[in-house]
């Protein structure tokens, strides 16, 4: 991965709820809703520790949320447990979630707070969490 590019991985942790003042106790504030999201894809070797470690600690329905807003991937509701991914015969699930979580890369775009509109840009692969003095 380049070190001016953000993966998705990165991006769905860095989607916690927004940190303007009004937005903190909000539910629709998280997560962070993707617009006009430039990807790129970068190919990397497999990694299923990582897939292993991290599957337990994602938020899937904030995962289901953000690919559907960047048109990525289609996930089932529920998050498969680690041990099906590895019975898995085709492994597709597992490709897949590799392709999304380690190799799909955001370049330009915005993330939109569901709760006050505030749109924090991405640029070159970094996304702007620096809010206006307004809302802070």
């Amino acid at each position: 991965m380049t070190e001016d590019s953000e993966s998705v991985t990165e991006w769905l942790i860095a989607s916690r709820p927004a940190p303007a003042k009004a937005c903190k106790s909000s539910q629709a504030a998280f997560p962070l809703h993707p617009r006009d999201a430039e990807l790129e894809i970068i190919e990397i070797e497999p990694k299923p520790a990582f897939l292993h470690n991290i599957l337990p600690r994602l938020q899937w329905s904030a995962l289901v949320t953000l690919c559907a807003g960047l048109r990525v991937a289609e996930l089932p509701g529920e998050a498969p447990e680690v041990g099906v991914l590895d019975e898995e015969e085709d492994g597709k699930m597992k490709a897949e979630l590799h392709r999304l979580l380690l190799e799909t890369t955001v370049k330009e775009g915005a993330l939109i707070c569901g709760n006050c509109g505030h749109e924090y840009r991405i640029k070159e692969g970094i996304a702007n969490f620096l809010l206006p003095s307004h809302l802070v």
